[in-house]
Parts: structure tokens; C-alpha cells; sequence
């Protein structure tokens, strides 16, 4: 299932780790902060905006 993120809501969040802003993957249905190497799931809709909930981004994910 591919959603969507208010853009509002995505212009509000930040990082908890790094407080930088985050990016829309809509694909893989993470918001990605690149300044800390961590995407955050999305799961029902919601923002699981936990580090221990996190994955680390790869190298390429980190340049790209």
C-alpha cells in the first residue's frame, strides 16, 4: 500500500537525533534524515519517529 504524508505534518517533523529536517521516501514509506543516516517507518499512516525504530541508511542512501 503506497500513501501519502501531509505536507504540513512533513514541514513540522524533525530528526530527534540530529532536529534536521527529514524527507518523504514514499516509496519504501520512511521519512529519511540524511544529517543523522536514519529513516523512520511509516507504518499505518503514522510517523514512528523512534531511533530504536529506525534503520540506518547504506552509504549510497547517505550521498543520494
Amino acid at each position: 500500500m503506497t500513501g501519502t504524508i501531509d505536507k504540513k505534518l512533513l514541514s513540522i517533523l524533525v530528526c530527534p537525533v540530529s532536529k534536521a529536517p527529514l524527507e518523504y521516501d514514499s516509496d519504501r514509506q520512511e521519512l529519511v534524515c540524511k544529517a543523522s543516516g536514519l529513516a523512520y517507518p511509516i507504518r499505518d499512516g503514522i510517523p514512528v519517529m523512534l531511533e530504536d525504530e529506525a534503520r540506518q541508511l547504506t552509504a549510497d542512501e547517505k550521498l543520494g
